[in-house]
C-alpha cells in the first residue's frame, strides 16, 4: 500500500475584511472532507477586483487573516498569491502547488456566487483539473439550483464538484465595509481581534469624497 495522500483545503479571496462566514466555511470543509489542513490564501491583486479604493492594504489584509485564524491548529496562512506585480490567477497557483506536491490533493472552497460566475474566471477548466471544487451555500441560491449549476460546470470544465453541507451565512465583506463607514458595529460578524485591528488603524474609514479623489 502506498502512503496516504494529503488533503488540503484552500480558502481564497481578498478577505477585505475576513469575517466569521469565511472561518465557518473553512471549519466545515475541514470537518466534512476530513482535510489535513485549510489554507487561507489572500489574493494579492485579483483581476476581477481591480478597483481598490476604500479597501485595506495588502499587509493589513494579511494581518487580519493572521489574527482571525490564530488559535486554530488546522488553519494556516498562505502568502502564495501576494504578488508585488501582475495579477493573481487561481489556475496558476493551483498548478504550481500540484506540481510541487504530487502527493497532495487540493480542495478549492468557493461560495455559490463564485460557482455561478466561474465561467468568467481565467482558464476555469485548468482550475478544475488541478483540484476538487467545493461549493458552499451562500447568497440565496436553492440547493436544486446549486446542484444543476454544479452539473453544468462539471460538464463544461471537466471537473469534480462537491457540495459543502453548511448553513447559509448571509454576510459579505462589501457589506461590512459599508457598515464601518456608517459607524455600525461588526460585533459577532468579525473576530474581536480583527475588529480591534480595524479600529486601531482606521481601516475603511474613507469618506465617499476621499474615495473619489
Amino acid at each position: 500500500m502506498g502512503e496516504k495522500r494529503k488533503k488540503i483545503g484552500i480558502m481564497g479571496g481578498t478577505f477585505d475584511p475576513i469575517h466569521l462566514g469565511h472561518l465557518i466555511l473553512g471549519e466545515k470543509a475541514y470537518e466534512q472532507l476530513e482535510l489535513d489542513n485549510v489554507w487561507f490564501m489572500p489574493s494579492g491583486n485579483p483581476p476581477h477586483k481591480k478597483n481598490r479604493e476604500g479597501r485595506a492594504r495588502d499587509e493589513e489584509r494579511v494581518e487580519m487573516v493572521r489574527r482571525a485564524i490564530s488559535g486554530n491548529s488546522h488553519f494556516s496562512l498562505s502568502l502564495m498569491e501576494m504578488n508585488e506585480e501582475g495579477y493573481s490567477y487561481t489556475y496558476r497557483t493551483l498548478e504550481m502547488l500540484k506540481n510541487q506536491n504530487p502527493d497532495t490533493d487540493y480542495y478549492f472552497i468557493i461560495g455559490a456566487d463564485s460557482l455561478f460566475n466561474l465561467h468568467t474566471w481565467k482558464k476555469p477548466e485548468r482550475i478544475c483539473q488541478a483540484c476538487t471544487m467545493v461549493v458552499a451555500t451562500r447568497d440565496h441560491a436553492s440547493r436544486q439550483d446549486l446542484k444543476e449549476e454544479m452539473k453544468e460546470a462539471s460538464r463544461n470544465f471537466h471537473g469534480r464538484f462537491l457540495l459543502l453541507e453548511t448553513m447559509n451565512i448571509d454576510v459579505s465583506s462589501e457589506q461590512l465595509r459599508a457598515w464601518i463607514r456608517q459607524g455600525k458595529s461588526l460585533r459577532y460578524y468579525v473576530p474581536d481581534s480583527v475588529i480591534s485591528f480595524i479600529e486601531e488603524n482606521r481601516i475603511y474609514k474613507s469618506t465617499d469624497k476621499e474615495m473619489r479623489e
